[in-house]
């Protein structure tokens, strides 16, 4: 993994060839946008909201931009141990 620490970089980072999928991440004040590409996961760390609104605007079309939300994950011991969880992902349009 590698952290970008410029709006400028990742945005051109984005718009690489290799640029598989970008995802958003909440956690209190932070997001962290997350840029999948054939040799690295690029993240940038933004704390201000109103950038990061516009930073999900500026993203590509064709790359998914998902806040994940990890709701729940529940294990059950039924003749052992069984582990179901639950993963929803919500559009960004969430944050």
């Amino acid at each position: 993994p590698k952290q970008v620490l410029d709006i400028k970089q990742f945005l051109e980072i984005t718009r690489r060839k290799d640029a598989v999928s970008a995802r958003v991440k909440k956690n209190g004040d932070k997001y962290k946008f997350k840029v999948r590409c054939s040799r690295y996961l690029y993240t940038l760390v933004v704390n201000d909201k109103q950038k990061a609104l516009k930073l999900r605007q500026s993203l590509p079309p064709g790359k998914y931009p998902y806040f994940l939300l990890y709701f729940l994950i529940v294990t059950f011991l039924i003749c052992g141990v069984l582990n179901i969880r639950l993963y929803i992902a919500l559009s960004i349009q969430e944050i």
